[in-house]
């Protein structure tokens, strides 16, 4: 989370649109005037900017989508979140569940808010499938997207003036919710943000400020009959539409503290931490691959099992500081390799497991040495 003060009065106030600052220079009066004409007429913030500004503006950004919405209450967020909590479908993930009078209320996070600008940045690009002895990550972990995402709506900010707060991968703001109403994505069924152009295949963030931005209507989509998501799943988390039971997740297992159910471990197959199966069949997300086939792989797409078994727990922590791990401790990504390891690994790997005792260690050298 970012939050700064009015942009500095210097040159780069003649920014986008050039359109509220003015430098004013005469020959006989010296050094330049700055003159905010707003002020004059006793405004403490910037005047009004249209969606089409905003628009034009996180496209000179790099921002890939970018819409925005009145800052006011997500009422029935709020009752969803309380509704879904109360059956136990969040288990023990916190996150923006954990205080939906906060989360749910985009005008209290700032005061004097008046707009809420949510901007999505597409995270899809190339990568190998793991080979023997690796592991796969989800895509959205093979670099860090939410820093250059919170980087550029920084900047945002700066360019429309006032008072802001930008708010990215925090819990104090749901940012689906928000980016639904500005018309940035619809939900799907496996409950993520659906864009038009670039599928779930982003990373959400939020910009909360004073300015007065013309709402962007929301988008009159939805997932209609399709229903590949909710087949795909291996472990039936979607079988409510729309709703995700973390309990049957396998992406919400591999970061839990909790041992991982032993009913989810083969369904992990090589995967080390997350889960992208429910984006990979989704129709909507077909067609990134062709636009963005000619980029480099960026980050790191798979891992190396042994690697992660053999390095020592805290310094595997610190160079994956980017996911969210239980209690920053290394050996959770350990366990993961270890299931990985179960699912994946032959006779020759076993030596990997020596000296590990525990659940899943026993539960991986059953399955190796039952496949010979």
């Amino acid at each position: 989370m970012v939050q700064r003060r009015r942009a500095q009065l210097d040159e780069h106030l003649t920014g986008p649109f050039d359109r509220i600052w003015r430098l004013l220079i005469t020959e006989n009066l010296g050094p330049p005037v700055l003159v905010d004409s707003y002020r004059l007429h006793g405004r403490g913030t910037l005047p009004g900017m249209t969606a089409q500004e905003l628009e034009r503006l996180g496209e000179e950004l790099g921002l890939d989508v970018v819409g925005a919405a009145r800052a006011e209450p997500y009422t029935e967020t709020e009752h969803h979140i309380r509704e879904r909590r109360a059956r136990g479908l969040f288990a023990d993930m916190r996150f923006t569940m954990a205080q939906p009078e906060v989360s749910c209320h985009p005008e209290t996070l700032l005061p004097n808010a008046r707009t809420v600008v949510s901007a999505a940045l597409c995270y899809y690009g190339p990568g190998p499938e793991p080979g023997p002895g690796e592991g796969r990550l989800p895509r959205y972990t093979w670099s860090d997207h939410y820093a250059e995402l919170r980087e550029k709506l920084d900047r945002l900010g700066a360019a429309l003036g006032g008072e802001y707060r930008v708010l990215v991968d925090a819990n104090q703001h749901v940012d689906r919710e928000g980016a639904a109403r500005a018309g940035v994505g619809f939900y799907g069924k496996n409950t993520l943000l659906i864009t038009k152009r670039f599928g779930s295949w982003v990373v959400l963030g939020t910009l909360v400020t004073d300015v007065e931005i013309e709402p962007t209507p929301p988008l009159e989509l939805d997932c209609g009959s399709c229903r590949l998501c909710i087949d795909a799943c291996p472990t039936g988390a979607l079988d409510e539409p729309g709703t995700l039971d973390a309990t049957l997740c396998l992406s919400y297992w591999t970061q839990s503290p909790e041992p991982i159910p032993e009913e989810m471990r083969a369904p992990l197959e090589d995967r080390v931490y997350g889960c992208d199966i429910c984006q990979d069949v989704c129709p909507w997300n077909r067609g990134v691959e062709k636009r963005r086939a000619g980029e480099e792989t960026r980050g790191e797409p798979v891992v190396s099992l042994a690697d992660w078994l053999t390095s020592d727990a805290d310094e595997l922590a610190r160079h994956y500081d980017r996911l969210y791990v239980p209690r920053n401790d290394g050996r959770y990504l350990q366990r993961n390799a270890i299931v990985a390891l179960g699912n994946t690994g032959t006779a020759e790997q076993l030596e990997l497991l020596d000296g590990l005792e525990d659940e899943h260690a026993a539960w991986a050298r059953t399955r190796i040495e039952e496949r010979g």
